[in-house]
């Protein structure tokens, strides 16, 4: 058994890559947390760091990432990473037309020579080009929209970027974008219905592409240089990338659940920034005075520093304006509810515990037992894997960890005599590799909990490090497929040791490879401290990871014991619909004491009366009417623009307002620790058929 070092980590970036210009670094699932340091904002422009810090993520790459023997830093990742870069800026071919696409091109075999030699002028080229066409684009739409619209024509637009092609000439630019327009009228219309007005429609709609504009404009060289390279390293596979510096603060504040500032998740809403939610008991909260739909249109440092306007700000930059240390003073200014009279509203910067980010705890009550009492079940909602990295290396006696949070809870519920637990993971994906093997640690005695092997086919494997279990009742997995890397680890295992019952999603998110994240400053000056600069990270996959069976969760994942109707199994999110993902493989399995508290024949008692629930439950019976007209629209490559056949296809299912959805909920801060609807109402059940039939077999303790 190895060591494993507290800065590798299983996480894992799982989200469509609607990316455009700039990499929205800060943005924590739609929304952006205040807290951090504030630094001047320097537009896209070559800086004297950057040949610096491409020349040492090229080494590291080189150097020490897994796949370095199949594939080196050549002529085919250059090729990859010029179409990735493309393809972030301008995802669904609108801008750019082939004759740039042609220019750029002729570079396509040159970036890994350019990079190995600190040159990123490729970048700014391209980038140049690109807002160049935003431009032309955004005139084209003051033309078009007071044009007339006609929606009984039988007209199609290509929705998905892969099958759209690039334009050749002004008149395909025209047609692309007179018809992209009237798209987006009918989606408004969709949403508004009997409340459309075409004439604001359109306002709105030129005055959208007017602030996307000046969005892309703002992209300033962190930012891309942190797009350009991710693109590079991308073509590696899809979870290596650089982090800016800021990207880096926003990683620590995800794993640490603290961070200090105002206690606000704001939004951009076509130009203006809006309160999107208050942190309970935060400065905000505590202040009393800013709400949820406020608009922020000024922003001022302390007591008396000068007022500067936000509109048509980015929201990153919004943030660097905004954040600051505890115990400092920024005023905002606020327009109430969206449309009030301008305040102003001082408030105290303050440390801020994200409380619900981290495990939370709950027992709900169903069922009943032979003496007539209901079940009780303990729910632990997960949303990461985290730990505080720098509290642990201080080795600070209350630093914040993913383990120490749910042994807490664990305890409570053994104090209040539950009949069983489940773990909530739908929404986990993923964090520090050393928590899901201690948390793992929880639910088993002692034994293996997961293998890494690096680049040189080296297998290790790491153990639970503390002999005895926090629980060792019957447990319950709930999984989907947005559960990734480490909470696949801790799923693999429990499923390897026979320890519980997975529950959920056909299968989870695929992602079976670790990543270390390397200081570029100390890996540059071989040195840590105040003295050296912040040149930001490199997050490189250096190993894959297997269960103790062996297996690779790598593209596969953790298939469900008991599989339970969802639209979420359907969705495009998984590591097999990623770019360039690594390929599953196997290792030798490892010997393990199996607890055989799931067996094949309970299995299909379990599945059995699942499936005879399901299929008598209405609820159940919509879903699969949705799913199956999501399959269908899904499947197209252009949706029509017709508006009876548009309204009509709408009113059944929206594809893309599903997907939209699904990734809202995953990332809810506010959501509930248990909601119940018919979903987890059905987990409950099967919760409760494993109880009646393994519970003789366990010991609460």
């Amino acid at each position: 058994m190895s060591r494993l070092p507290s800065h590798v980590w299983a996480c894992c970036v799982h989200r469509p890559r609607l990316v455009i210009a700039a990499t929205l670094a800060l943005m924590l699932g739609g929304s952006v947390w205040l807290a951090g340091q504030v630094r001047e904002v320097a537009h896209a422009a070559p800086q004297p760091t950057d040949r610096q810090i491409a020349l040492v993520v090229s080494q590291l790459m080189q150097d020490g990432h897994l796949a370095r023997e199949k594939q080196e830093l050549d002529d085919t990742i250059s090729e990859r990473c010029m179409t990735q870069f493309i393809k972030a800026l301008d995802p669904m071919k609108l801008f750019f037309e082939q004759s740039d696409i042609d220019r750029f091109m002729e570079y396509k075999d040159s970036l890994d020579d350019m990079v190995k030699k600190g040159d990123i002028k490729v970048a700014y080229m391209i980038h140049d080009q690109f807002l160049k066409r935003v431009d032309e684009r955004v005139a084209l739409v003051d033309k078009l929209l007071p044009l007339p619209v006609d929606f009984t024509l039988d007209e199609e637009v290509i929705v998905d970027g892969d099958a759209a092609v690039y334009a050749k000439t002004p008149e395909e630019i025209y047609e692309r974008w007179r018809k992209m327009l009237k798209y987006e009228l009918l989606v408004i219309k969709a949403d508004e219905k009997e409340k459309f007005d075409l004439a604001k429609a359109k306002e709105r709609l030129g005055r959208r592409h007017h602030t996307r504009a000046k969005y892309r404009h703002q992209t300033n060289s962190d930012d891309l240089l942190e797009l350009y390279l991710s693109s590079l390293t991308s073509g590696y596979d899809p979870h290596t990338s650089y982090m800016s510096p800021t990207s880096v603060e926003n990683f620590n504040i995800e794993m640490k659940k603290k961070l200090q500032g105002i206690g606000a998740q704001l939004q951009s809403d076509e130009g203006y920034t809006v309160v999107n939610r208050v942190v309970p008991g935060g400065p905000a909260d505590r202040d009393g005075r800013l709400k949820e739909k406020d608009r922020i249109v000024g922003v001022g440092e302390g007591t008396d520093g000068e007022i500067i306007d936000i509109v048509d700000m980015r929201l990153t930059d919004v943030v660097k304006h905004i954040r600051g240390d505890k115990d400092t003073v920024v005023r905002l200014q606020v327009q109430p509810g969206g449309d009030g009279e301008r305040q102003v509203y001082a408030i105290t910067r303050a440390e801020i515990d994200l409380k619900d980010q981290i495990a939370r705890g709950e027992i709900v009550e169903d069922g009943k037992k032979a003496d007539g009492s209901p079940y009780r079940v303990g729910v632990i909602d997960l949303p990461s894997f985290y730990m505080d990295m720098e509290g642990a290396r201080k080795r600070l006696p209350d630093y914040r960890s993913t383990t120490r949070d749910c042994r807490k809870i664990l305890d409570d519920f053994r104090e209040k005599k539950v009949d069983a637990v489940v773990l909530d993971l739908r929404r986990n994906g993923g964090g520090s590799l050393i928590e899901a093997i201690n948390l793992t640690g929880l639910f088993i005695d002692q034994g293996p909990v997961v293998q890494v092997k690096d680049s040189r086919g080296t297998v290790n494997h790491y153990d639970d490090p503390e002999p005895g279990m926090a629980w060792s009742g019957p447990l319950v997995v709930l999984t989907s497929k947005f559960s990734a890397s480490a909470s696949e680890i801790f799923a693999g295992a429990i499923q390897d040791y026979k320890r519980g019952l997975i529950v959920g999603d056909k299968t989870t998110h695929g992602k079976g490879t670790v990543q270390s994240l390397l200081d570029l400053g100390e890996e540059l000056f071989r040195a840590a401290g105040p003295g050296v600069p912040n040149l930001g990270a490199l997050k490189i996959t250096i190993q894959q990871f297997y269960r103790p069976s062996g297996d690779s969760t790598q593209k596969r994942g953790v298939v469900a014991d008991v599989e339970l109707p969802s639209l979420t199994t359907h969705l495009d999110v998984g590591e097999g619909d990623l770019d360039y993902a690594i390929d599953f493989d196997k290792v030798d399995a490892l010997r393990l004491a199996q607890l055989d508290l799931v067996g094949d024949a309970m299995l299909a008692q379990l599945r059995s009366r699942s499936q005879e629930r399901c299929v008598k439950n209405d609820d159940f019976a919509k879903l699969q009417k949705r799913i199956n007209r999501y399959l269908e629209q899904k499947q197209r490559k252009t949706v029509t623009l017709n508006e009876e056949k548009f309204l009509a296809e709408r009113a059944e299912v929206n594809a893309d307002k599903e997907l939209e959805k699904a990734i809202e909920d995953e990332n809810d801060p506010a959501r509930p620790v248990v909601k119940r609807d018919y979903y987890f109402n059905e987990a409950l059940a099967v919760t409760l058929d494993y109880v009646g039939m393994v519970g003789s077999r366990t010991a609460n303790n």
